[in-house]
This record gives C-alpha cells, structure tokens and sequence, in this order.
C-alpha cells in the first residue's frame, strides 16, 4: 500500500509541449466548430448551378441572354411577367418554362439574316465614312442592351461630334473564334467598311488540337462554367461539413485559376506555336483585304475582366499581339490601360457572367473616338 507522502505515489504531470499540443488541437476544433455552426446558420452551400442560359428561335433572329439574378437592376425583361411571357415564349416554347423558373432576368437579341445584331448591309449614303466593329460575343454585347454596345455608343458620340459623318455597325457574332471567325468577317465585309475594327479577346487565336484539349480542365475567366445550370446536384445533407466545402470551393478556385491563367499565356506563345502562327496569317489577311478594298484595318483588344486592379495576370498577352502588330504595320489600340485600376467585377454583366457590361462598353467607345477620327482624316 502507498503511504501519503510516500513518492512512489506521486502523479506524473505530461511533458509541457504535449499540453500545449493539446491546447493548440483544442483551440482549433473549438474554431473550426465555430465556423461549422457559422455557416450553417447562414445558409452556406457552393453555389454550382448559377451559369447563364439561352433562349434562341432556330432561325437565330431572336435571342435571350437569361440570368439567374438581377443585382445590378439593369435587366428589364422579367420572364415571370405575363406580358414578358406571352412576347418571348414562342422563341422556344418546349424550353421556356424550365429557364424561367431558375433564369427569369434577361436581355433581348435580334439579328439580321448573317446574325449580326444591326440593320442588314446596305450602300453608304455619299460622304458617310462607315465604320464597322468586328469580333465576338465582347462585340455582340452578350449580356448588354444593343443600344449600350460600343459600336451604338461609338456610334453616338461621333454623331454628337460631326454629324452625318459616320455610321458604325456592329459585326460581332458570339461563340466563335478562328479560323471559324472568319464567316463572320466574310459577312462584315458584306457592309463596305471605310474602316473595320477588329476588337479581338484573349481566347480568339487558333488552336492546335493538343491545346484544345486542356480547355476542358479550366474556367476561361468570362463565363463561369464551374456552376453549369444543367447538372443538378444533390443539397448538402446533415452530415455534410460546410468547413469542407468552404475549403474545397477556395481551393478549387485557385487551382482552375492558376491553370486558367497558364492557359491564356501559353494560347499566344509557344505552346500554342502552331495556333499562334496561323492566327498572325489570319490577321495579316485581313488587314490585306481591306487594303485592297480601299478600306483601313485596325486591331485593338478586349481585356479579359479578370485582376484589373493590378497586377493584370494577361499584360504579356496584349503586348505579345501589339508587338506582331506593330511589326506587320498594321495600326493597333491597345483597350487595357483603359481599364486598368477598375475594379473587375464591376464591369462585368453578372457575377457568372464576366462580359463586359453596359459601363465597359462605353468606357471603350470613348477611348475609340480619338482613334478612328484620326484614322478617318488619315489620308
């Protein structure tokens, strides 16, 4: 028996760095219960089944751009309105109840017979200078009313200045990049352009089929297709942790954005070599066929609205092209000092929707009026 005061009694007390192990375990499972208890308080799930939807006749005269929301307020067209409805349903009337349930915010497209979303081509009325805006959906005005696209407002304000003088028309066609652009340019051409304006975005070069192929494992910074509206997954249950799934989602978002970026990079340098010199050919064409056509060719660029708060991850990519450009003598305008310093998401036409918006495209409008009046008087 073990008298008291005897020291074969006496307690062993643990080493000080495994209490204080214990008190650092301690501290971080009370946090991180915390942090459970938060978010599931508040409701926090992923959000993955955001992503704009379409709404297209099968003639393609008649579009809706839908959204999931309208935080900004600019999207009039309520699908839920019953006048709204009875105008848009016959566009697809099989698909219409589905989307405007999840996506009822939209905005209305019409196209000519080369979808393009002006008037059809029509000679110039004498001493009109006709300018003609060429490019893709940053062209098109995805997601912006056409009379906020920057040919409408480019448009507008050199009518302000010398009016009569100029029309501007816009040619962008959505979904497409080169070569397959080149159908659109075919058609821009159709308008007799005094001075066509090439408004490229990052993602139009050619691609050689092994660098296609690595789209499929990135985001492409301008629509949002981690959240497809088509892929319904299940709630997040009782059991399932919200820390996890905060944690997942950051992570996962970074890593898409680390190969995103590399992407973009490598799409106009050499690991897109083969792409990258069939789209120099492609533009250097252009710029030959409305030369020959009496016509001037100006290339400027779109930046994507991704970090413009600097450091903008893409500035080698416009000076890549600028650089050709230059080289090949063909003007160029350069739309990222425009921008730069913006705060990104304030330019875009929805959180899933990284397009320019209606604030973007004037932004750009304005800084084109000095360069084709000058182009214009340039002999």
């Amino acid at each position: 028996m073990t008298r008291a005061g005897d020291p074969g009694g006496a307690r062993v007390s643990p080493p000080a760095w495994l209490v204080n192990l214990g008190l650092v375990l301690g501290s971080v499972l009370s946090a991180l219960v915390l942090v459970e208890v938060a978010l599931r308080v508040v409701g926090f799930a992923p959000e993955r089944h955001l992503a704009t939807r379409r709404i297209v006749d099968a003639a393609w005269t008649r579009l809706l751009d839908c959204y999931p929301s309208n935080p900004r307020g600019y999207f009039e067209i309520d699908l839920h309105d019953p006048e709204s409805h009875d105008r848009f349903f016959s566009i697809a009337p099989r698909r219409f109840e589905a989307i405007a349930r999840g996506h009822p915010w939209a905005v209305a497209f019409h196209y000519n017979h080369l979808r393009f979303r002006d008037l059809p081509p029509a000679p110039k009325a004498p001493g009109v200078y006709r300018i003609v805006v060429f490019g893709d959906s940053f062209t098109e005005g995805q997601g912006v009313k056409a009379e906020h696209t920057v040919s409408r407002v480019l448009g507008d304000l050199l009518e302000e200045e010398e009016p009569g003088r100029f029309e501007v028309r816009n040619c962008g066609r959505r979904g497409l990049d080169f070569p397959q652009l080149l159908e659109g340019f075919e058609g821009a051409l159709r308008y007799e352009p005094d001075l066509l304006i090439y408004a490229l975005v990052l993602n139009d070069a050619v691609r050689s089929p092994e660098f296609q192929a690595r789209q499929s494992y990135i985001n492409d910074w301008i629509l949002d297709r981690e959240r497809l509206p088509d892929e319904a997954g299940a709630p997040p249950g009782l059991l399932r942790f919200r820390t996890w799934d905060l944690l997942a989602d950051r992570v996962g978002a970074w890593r898409v954005g680390q190969e995103t970026t590399r992407w973009y990079l490598d799409m106009w340098g050499e690991g897109n070599a083969a792409g990258w010199r069939t789209t120099q050919e492609i533009i250097r064409s252009m710029d030959r066929r409305l030369n020959q056509r009496g016509g001037r060719f100006l290339v400027t660029a779109w930046p994507l609205f991704v970090g413009l708060e600097e450091p903008y991850p893409f500035a080698p990519v416009h000076e890549t092209i600028g650089r050709f450009c230059l080289g090949a003598g063909i003007p160029w305008f350069d739309l990222l000092p425009v921008f730069l310093g913006q705060r990104s998401s304030e330019l875009w036409v929805h959180p899933v929707d990284r397009h320019p918006n209606e604030v973007a495209h004037r932004m750009a409008a304005e800084a084109l009026v000095p360069v084709v009046r000058r182009l214009s008087e340039a002999p």
